[in-house]
């Protein structure tokens, strides 16, 4: 093995560094966690011809093809090219691989293509945000999650948008079976209740998460035709000080979620450490640092609100507090 291995380039084009020298992992990205299944036999041959056999399956939803040989990178970046296109991967140049590696895959859950709880398409929307924000080096983490369950533990990442739906309630279809109330008290924030034969929901309590519309025999429940989005920021895990992210917008529509998100490419562009290594710094730091009120600037800058979406205007992370015991 030569000593000529510029790993910077190696990491930037999305091969991990291994303990063994000269050895790494090439890394998949497959937004959304949703691939055709055609994917998994190109991930095979890779695995086969150019690693050990092995392949591990990451926590963000990708691959990564153990025991591969740093020399092979731009062989194994050719290989690749119909992985990147099927998956729908953003590229400067064709079979170069991945053209940066610092915004991590967005994960999803599987979405209302499967799961009766689901709100909204989390794989359409994942791989939407893919074409917005990739390829870039700052470090995000992104997730999906069609409804407030959270089964895609979006509130760990730095932007997580979670499903809702305003239900719909017909009156004449209701027969009073309170199966509707039932639910929402047993799996949900007991936001109905029953008046006068008829169901109330009380909308300050309501998160939208669809329960009321699963459990109803008659469809008097349904889900709305506008989809909508609770984001939830600065979620993260690591050394410091891990904490869960705490909601900023509810009743949101995509698109301003969208438009948050490449604001906030622009406000750690400018308020990134210095001294941060290869451009890596949680955005929870940096808020931490220059204040929510900045981030908030940057953030809402040309966005419209629809009347219903309602705006945290000062979000607040708990997170782990020791004090020094004198005992």
């Amino acid at each position: 093995m030569g000593l000529d291995i510029n790993t910077k380039k190696a990491k930037k084009n999305a091969f991990r560094i291994s303990k063994e020298r000269g050895i790494g992992a090439s890394r998949i990205r497959v937004p959304g966690g949703y691939l055709k299944a055609e994917v998994l036999g190109m991930v095979e041959e890779i695995a086969k011809t150019y690693g050990n056999g092995y392949v591990h399956l990451t926590t963000r939803q990708g691959f990564e093809i153990e025991g591969i040989r740093l020399e092979d990178m731009e062989e194994i970046n050719k290989k690749l090219q119909p992985i990147i296109e099927i998956v729908g991967i953003n590229q400067e140049e064709k079979d170069k691989g991945y053209p940066a590696s610092g915004t991590r895959n967005i994960s999803a859950c599987i979405g209302n293509k499967v799961c009766p709880f689901a709100n909204y398409d989390t794989s359409i929307l994942a791989r939407r945000l893919e074409r917005e924000i990739f390829p870039n080096d700052l470090h995000f983490k992104i997730a999906c999650t069609g409804c407030p369950n959270d089964c895609g533990k979006v509130r760990m990442h730095d932007f997580g948008i979670i499903g809702m739906t305003l239900p719909q309630y017909d009156p004449n279809r209701c027969i009073h079976c309170q199966a509707c109330i039932k639910g929402c008290n047993s799996l949900s924030v007991a936001a109905l209740r029953s008046e006068n034969y008829k169901i109330v929901r009380d909308e300050e309590k309501c998160v939208g998460c669809g329960v009321c519309v699963t459990k109803c025999p008659t469809r008097a429940f349904t889900r709305s035709p506008k989809k909508y989005y609770r984001l939830s920021i600065m979620g993260r895990s690591g050394k410091k000080n891990p904490r869960l992210g705490q909601d900023f917008l509810v009743w949101a529509d995509e698109e301003n979620i969208v438009k948050i998100i490449k604001n906030t490419y622009k406000f750690v562009e400018e308020y990134i450490s210095e001294d941060a290594p290869a451009r890596k710094e949680h955005i929870g730091y940096i808020i931490d640092r220059v204040g929510f009120e900045e981030f908030k600037k940057y953030a809402l800058e040309g966005v419209v609100l629809m009347p219903e979406t309602r705006v945290n205007q000062c979000v607040y992370w708990g997170g782990i507090h020791f004090d020094k015991s004198n005992s």
